[in-house]
């Protein structure tokens, strides 16, 4: 079917050389005053609107176009209205644009511009009306906050409210940027735990010598710097769930003490000799191969198997199919919001673009990416370059940001593959600290082979 397109001017013979120019490729319906535009906008529902500002009756001021103009945004608050203006009216026009008008072309119409223009302008329609429809559908694919539709997905929400009910330990797998915190706390809400607290710690991004004292807490004294008493995560997770991300950055000592733990669910704090009892959950994530550390003696068998009593893997998002452009969509509504940017669109080569990136950060960057976009969009509508994704596929020269993480992430994987992954060498390698190293992996959509 042809979109329909509404053609709202006074002069009959424009209306007809209008309608006979686009016929082609719109279903045309006309109006010539206020009250007709209204009525059959509400009938239509037209893909675009054609408006002239000068409208009876008074066709000589601007008047009741912008008064038109103004109810069919109240009406429709996406319409794409393109004002039609003579070349005196120039602000006139812009006004329009204020007050929520698409575009505007000037008289004599050049119908190649007016054809470009709708176009476009339909295009975007297109995109939003299935992003509304999307929408009605996320209702049911939400879960927990967690959204997709995808059969990977899917299947994680099956996993997560069987294993919810129990006590069970999880681990749960999948690259960086992937969602398993959101994950865990999904497991969290659906148990009887969901009362208690969710404690959170990066294994990964806590420096070696703190680790201990973060987990277990210690006491007065303990070491240079201890001036109080300090509970630990275990202990402030106590009732709730303890959540440790990236459990195989644990260093080997403090593996053998959180075992203990998880058989005993005992404690002490360092520098303590009292034994605390903790009723807690635990949940663990990683995105590295833990059987593959267990080889090679980096994590203990031991503690893996306390870990996943139940083993639940989250897709990457290049494996996720239509989640991809929902996701996409539903960022930049909550962006949208947030800095006040409404009636932002993707332009379709933005969407071709989101499509063709292989997202190697996952979720995480495709959110960050379009953050961005909502702020440094210029005009109504986002483009590939606003998501940071035009500049080597369209040819162009790299900018100086791009070519610094370029390098950045040559030095990074170049140190890991020489360390064999481990975190700390490679830190070490590149002069900087672990937790450096982490962010900057994260940032960077970096994954230990």
């Amino acid at each position: 079917m042809k979109p329909t397109l509404l053609i709202v001017d006074d002069d009959e013979e424009i209306r007809s050389q209008l309608r006979w120019a686009l016929t082609s490729e719109y279903e045309v319906v006309q109006a010539g005053d206020r009250a007709e535009a209204l009525a059959v906008f509400r009938e239509k529902r037209p893909s675009a609107v054609l408006l002239d500002l000068g409208l009876p009756p008074s066709p000589a001021a601007p008047t009741e176009g912008l008064a038109t103009l103004r109810e069919i945004i109240a009406e429709e608050r996406l319409a794409k209205v393109i004002i039609v203006s003579g070349q005196g009216e120039r602000a006139n026009a812009m006004q329009a644009i204020g007050v929520g008008a698409w575009d505007f072309i000037g008289k004599p119409v050049e119908m190649v511009e007016l054809k470009t223009i709708l176009r476009r302008a339909v295009s975007v329609v297109t995109l939003e009306r299935d992003y509304h429809a999307m929408q009605s559908q996320f209702q049911e694919e939400s879960f927990e906050g967690i959204l997709g539709g995808s059969p990977g997905m899917q299947e994680v929400f099956r996993l997560i409210q069987r294993v919810a009910t129990t006590d069970a330990s999880v681990l749960i797998l999948g690259e960086s940027g992937t969602g398993k915190e959101m994950a865990a706390q999904a497991v969290h809400r659906r148990s009887r735990r969901k009362d208690g607290p969710f404690i959170a710690i990066n294994c990964g991004a806590i420096p070696e010598n703190l680790i201990e004292s973060e987990l277990f807490g210690h006491e007065k004294g303990a070491f240079t710097g201890a001036v109080a008493q300090k509970p630990g995560r275990i202990e402030s997770a106590q009732g709730g769930t303890l959540f440790l991300d990236e459990i195989g950055e644990l260093p080997a000592p403090l593996q053998v003490k959180l075992l203990r733990f998880l058989q005993e669910q005992k404690i002490e704090r360092v520098g303590g000799r009292e034994t605390i009892q903790v009723d807690v959950r635990v949940l663990a994530a990683t995105h590295v191969d833990l059987k593959a550390a267990m080889a090679t003696g980096r994590f203990r068998e031991d503690l893996y198997y306390r870990l996943a009593v139940v083993s639940l893997r989250l897709p990457a998002l290049r494996e996720r199919g239509t989640d991809l452009a929902q996701l996409a969509h539903a960022f930049l509504k909550r962006f949208c919001a947030h800095f006040e940017r409404p009636n932002l669109a993707y332009e379709p080569s933005a969407l071709k673009a989101i499509e063709r990136h292989t997202w190697p950060g996952n979720v995480r960057e495709l959110e960050n990416r379009v953050k961005r976009a909502v702020i440094m969009a210029d005009g109504r509508t986002v483009a590939p370059a606003d998501l940071e994704l035009g500049g080597a596929e369209s040819g162009s020269s790299p900018t100086l940001k791009e070519a610094r993480e370029q390098l950045e992430r040559e030095l990074i994987v170049t140190a890991l593959r020489r360390n064999s992954g481990k975190i700390t060498g490679a830190a070490n390698d590149l002069g900087i600290s672990r937790p450096t190293l982490y962010e900057l992996m994260e940032k960077l959509g970096i994954q230990r082979e």
